[in-house]
């Protein structure tokens, strides 16, 4: 689920062109909320109420029974309706449509690492190394 709410809506539907459409029923269709967001001082610190995001959530069950549930960060219903398609169409058994699903995920998790890479690589390069200077102002 952490991949599906992560990835970029479009690369999302990208995938969702290729993939044999299966019939579902909402259960719940997405609807928009709010959830708290927790943070802590220096990473370790105490917890503290940061504040709150908005985020849509959408249930729905295929006409095979599987149940998919999204949760996606931000105001976006067709992020998470496709995210919640993707997680039902992921638990169903073994099946030709189940390899092109795989790929499809299996894609986005390279797209993801590269993204991930890519702000490593963009911080590293803007590394500051601080050296000490000596009370005058200059070193000695």
């Amino acid at each position: 689920m952490t991949l599906l709410a992560e990835t970029p809506p479009a690369e999302i539907e990208r995938h969702w062109k290729v993939l044999p459409r299966p019939t579902f029923t909402w259960i719940r269709r997405p609807e928009l909320g709010s959830a708290m967001v927790r943070g802590r001082a220096s990473g370790t610190g105490a917890q503290f109420n940061l504040g709150d995001v908005t985020v849509t959530r959408c249930t729905l069950q295929l006409s095979t029974g599987e149940i998919g549930v999204s949760y996606v960060m931000g105001r976006n219903k067709r992020h998470a309706a496709l995210s919640a398609l993707f997680d039902a169409m992921l638990q169903r058994e073994k099946s030709t449509g189940e390899t092109i699903v795989c790929g499809a995920i299996a894609a986005m998790m390279e797209l993801r690492d590269r993204r991930r890479r890519q702000i490593l690589d963009d911080t590293r390069s803007s590394k500051v190394d601080f050296t000490m200077l000596s009370p005058g102002g200059a070193e000695q």
